[in-house]
C-alpha cells in the first residue's frame, strides 16, 4: 500500500463536501443555479461532483495496486469490492420500499434502521477476505431476485451513483492490473469515440434518426429496453446512470488511472504539478470544442463531458498538489481530510438519514397529522428559514449546517482513526 496522498484525500473531501452541500439543501425550490445540474446540455459546478468521483476512483486504483499483478487473490479483492459498492448503493434504492404490512410512523423507521444495520455490518464490517465475496455475492443475488421478482420490490430503480463507481471500478482496476500506459490511452479513447459515433450516427429504434435530446436518444431506448420500470423515478424511461452512458465513464475512469501513474512515478514533483496543469488545460480546450458537435451533458455522459470534467479535475488536482504536496502549505487542509478519509460513510448515510428523520412528524397547530412535516423539514422551517430574508440564503444555510453535523461526526471518527472502508 502506498502513502495516503494528502492532495487527493483532500479534493475528495471537497467533492464530498459540495456533493452533500447539492444533495441536501433546505428548500428544493430555491436553489442557487451554480448549486443545481445543468438542465440538460451545459455543466455547473454540481455536475462537477460524480465525474470528480469516478477520476477519483481511477487514481486511487493505482495508489492500492502498488504491485501490478493479476492472480487469484486480486481477482477476489476486486470483485468483492465491486460487489459492496454496487450494493451499498442498490440498498439506497430499496431503503424507501422496506415495509411490513401497514406499519408506518416510527415503527417502520425502526425496522428500516434494522435493515441498514445489517447491511452496513455485512458490507462495512472487517472480516475474513473469502467471507465478505460470498456474503456479497449472496447479498446481490438476493436483491436481484426480490428486484424482478418479488411485486413490492418491481419498480426498485438498479442504476445508481455507487452502481455506476462499482462498474468503473471494477473495470479500470482490471485495465491497471493487465494492461500498459499505452493500451489504457487506446481503450480510454475507443470508449469516448465509440460511444460519439453510437450515439450520433445509430438510429434510435421506435424513434427514427441518432440524437441527444431527453428520453429520446439510444442511451434512453436501450435503458428502457433492458430494465423497463427499473429507472430513475423522475423519468421512469431513462437513467442519468444507465447502462450505454457507462461506457464514456469508464473513459473518466482511465483518466484517473493515468493520473495515478503520472503521480507514482519517480520524476521531480514540480514536473508533476506542470504536467497535471498543462493535461488538464488540453483537455478542458479538446472537451469544450468537442462540445460544440457533442454537447457536453452530464445526464448523457457525453465524451465532450468527459474530457472537459477530466480537464477541470485535473487542474484543481495540479493545484492541490502543488500547495500541499510540493511547497506544504497545507495548514488549512484538515477539515477537508476528515470528509476525504471516510467518503463512503458521508455518501451512504447522507442517503439514509434524512429520509428516516422525516418519517419522525411534527404535530403542527395549523396542520392535520398526515399534512404534520418531518423532523428535518420542521427543524428547517421553524428554526432556520425564519432567521433569513432571503429563501435562497435559507436553503444555502440549511445545507450547511447539515454539512456541520457531518464535519462534527468526521472529526470524531478521525480523532479515533477510524476510517471505513468498502
Amino acid at each position: 500500500m502506498r502513502q495516503r496522498l494528502t492532495s487527493l484525500d483532500v479534493l475528495r473531501g471537497m467533492t464530498i463536501m459540495l456533493m452533500t452541500i447539492v444533495n441536501n439543501p433546505g428548500d428544493w425550490g430555491n436553489i442557487y443555479p451554480p448549486l443545481e445540474h445543468a438542465e440538460w446540455h451545459g455543466c455547473t459546478p454540481t455536475d462537477l461532483v460524480f465525474p470528480f468521483f469516478l477520476f477519483i476512483v481511477g487514481i486511487s486504483t493505482v495508489l492500492s495496486m502498488p504491485i501490478k499483478r493479476f492472480d487469484v487473490s486480486t481477482f477476489e479483492r476486486i470483485i468483492t469490492r465491486t460487489l459492496r459498492i454496487f450494493l451499498l448503493g442498490l440498498f439506497l434504492n430499496f431503503f424507501s420500499k422496506i415495509h411490513i404490512g401497514s406499519l408506518a410512523g416510527i415503527p417502520l423507521m425502526l425496522i428500516r434502521l434494522s435493515f441498514t444495520a445489517l447491511i452496513t455490518m455485512a458490507l462495512l464490517g472487517e472480516y475474513d477476505k473469502r467471507r465478505q465475496f460470498f456474503i456479497a455475492a449472496g447479498l446481490f443475488i438476493l436483491m436481484m431476485l426480490l428486484a424482478f421478482v418479488a411485486e413490492d420490490f418491481k419498480e426498485v430503480r438498479i442504476p445508481g451513483v455507487l452502481q455506476r463507481i462499482a462498474v468503473v471500478y471494477m473495470i479500470v482496476s482490471f485495465l491497471y492490473a493487465t494492461t500498459n500506459t499505452t493500451t489504457q490511452i487506446i481503450i480510454g479513447l475507443v470508449c469516448l469515440l465509440g460511444y460519439w459515433a453510437l450515439m450520433t450516427l445509430v438510429p434510435v429504434p421506435g424513434v427514427g434518426a441518432a440524437n441527444v435530446e431527453k428520453g429520446t436518444n439510444l442511451a434512453a431506448w436501450l435503458d428502457n429496453f433492458l430494465l423497463p420500470g427499473h429507472l430513475w423515478a423522475t423519468s421512469k424511461t431513462w437513467d442519468p446512470e444507465g447502462i450505454l452512458s457507462t461506457i464514456p465513464a469508464i473513459g473518466t475512469g482511465i483518466a484517473g488511472v493515468l493520473t495515478g501513474t503520472l503521480l507514482t512515478n519517480n520524476f521531480e514533483k514540480n514536473k508533476k504539478t506542470i504536467y497535471l496543469v498543462v493535461a488538464g488545460a488540453v483537455c478542458l480546450l479538446v472537451g469544450f470544442l468537442w462540445g460544440m458537435i457533442f454537447p457536453i451533458n452530464k445526464a448523457l455522459w457525453t465524451s465532450s463531458f468527459v474530457l472537459f470534467t477530466a480537464g477541470w479535475a485535473l487542474l484543481v488536482l495540479g493545484i492541490l498538489y502543488f500547495l500541499i504536496d510540493v511547497i506544504r502549505f497545507d495548514f488549512w487542509t484538515k477539515p477537508f481530510v476528515f470528509f476525504g478519509v471516510n467518503p463512503m460513510v458521508v455518501f451512504f448515510f447522507s442517503g439514509i438519514i434524512p429520509r428516516v428523520l422525516n418519517m419522525i412528524k411534527i404535530p403542527v397547530a395549523d396542520k392535520s397529522a398526515e399534512e404534520s412535516p418531518g423532523l428535518i423539514s420542521w427543524m428547517y422551517n421553524y428554526g432556520i428559514a425564519p432567521h433569513f430574508s432571503e429563501p435562497k440564503n435559507a436553503s444555502l444555510a440549511g445545507a450547511l449546517v447539515y454539512v456541520l453535523i457531518w464535519f462534527i461526526i468526521l472529526w470524531v471518527f478521525y480523532r479515533r482513526k477510524l476510517i471505513f472502508k468498502v
